[in-house]
């Protein structure tokens, strides 16, 4: 790994601290993580539910290491055309037209058809050079002069082929393309793959990847990384909101609401100018945190109970503090 990069992160506390100046309240556990990835040069597999700030740790990452962020979406499908590279074939066409009355001329003056393919052989080798090349994420990664970070975001939604080719390339960091040769990383990308467990990973990839698992966080955190994302919200609406939702995950729920959800809530409720959570206002704002009717239907019959609760809790901290 570059030693630059190195310079960057000196040690676990730069990189909460980094993390932090982004607007991402970091545990100890991710920023040990991401402390060691570049170290050993390892890929990280960021596993977890969906809107727990994976994707947001790799754009955080990017922004406080002053580094490209390369995204590849992976989706069912996706080959390796899409991720690492494809030939201009509009623009070798139209190069082709422009160049037809030239190469006419050229092949004319050959004396013998083995000096007409020498000629077209050459021809050849220009149109399949870096001035055709489409470079796609994964190349792009390996080609950056200052590194940068490269997210592979929900990797379990891609084929197991794809997920093999990926683990290829991330091993030696290189390459192979034919007409090119080998393209080896110029600096080692800080890579980072996330999963929502849609599916089983492979094996093989989970022994390449440092694993990271970001989960839920617990109330005081969650209250850091609110007051981060919503600076306005009043201090006390802050820690009832927080609570609510910290109990609500404690509910048999199709979907549990995430911290992306939290954030939401947050910004809706104050732009309800509430001061404090109210049965009723928690009953109207439910949508903003769960997605799935029967999850509304089964959370809408303890508004009444949980909000109370939340009240409870909340001034029961503050004392406390």
């Amino acid at each position: 790994m570059s030693s630059t990069l190195e310079q960057k992160i000196p040690s676990i506390e730069a990189i909460e601290e980094g993390l932090a100046g982004q607007g991402y309240i970091s545990s100890r556990q991710i920023a040990t993580a991401l402390f060691l990835a570049v170290r050993l040069g390892k890929p990280i597999l960021v596993e977890g539910p969906a809107g727990t700030g994976k994707t947001e740790l790799a754009k955080a990452t990017a922004g406080f290491m002053n580094l490209p962020l390369i995204r590849m979406q992976c989706y069912e499908g996706l080959d390796e055309s899409k991720a690492l590279y494809e030939w201009k074939y509009g623009k070798q066409l139209l190069y082709t037209q422009l160049l037809r009355d030239k190469l006419g001329e050229q092949l004319r003056e050959a004396a013998t058809l083995d000096e007409a393919l020498v000629r077209l052989d050459g021809v050849d080798d220009m149109f399949f050079s870096d001035r055709f090349l489409e470079p796609r994420p994964l190349l792009r990664a390996l080609r950056e002069p200052i590194g940068c970070v490269l997210l592979v975001d929900e990797v379990d939604k891609a084929d197991e082929e794809f997920e093999s080719f990926l683990l290829e390339i991330l091993s030696d960091y290189q390459v192979s393309i034919p007409e090119l040769g080998t393209q080896v990383a110029k600096v080692i990308p800080i890579v980072l793959l996330t999963s929502n467990n849609t599916r089983d990973l492979g094996d093989a990839m989970k022994r390449r990847c440092l694993h990271l698992h970001i989960g839920y966080p617990d109330a005081r955190r969650e209250e850091r990384i609110v007051q981060t994302r919503v600076p306005h919200v009043q201090a006390s609406l802050l820690r009832q909101l927080v609570h609510y939702v910290q109990n609500l995950r404690t509910q048999d729920l199709r979907k549990l609401p995430s911290v992306s959800e939290t954030i939401d809530w947050a910004r809706a409720l104050i732009l309800l100018n509430a001061s404090q959570l109210e049965p009723e206002l928690v009953h109207n704002t439910l949508n903003v945190l769960l997605k799935f009717e029967g999850d509304m239907s089964s959370a809408g019959k303890l508004v009444g109970e949980m909000t109370h609760q939340a009240l409870r809790e909340s001034s029961h901290g503050m004392a406390a503090k």
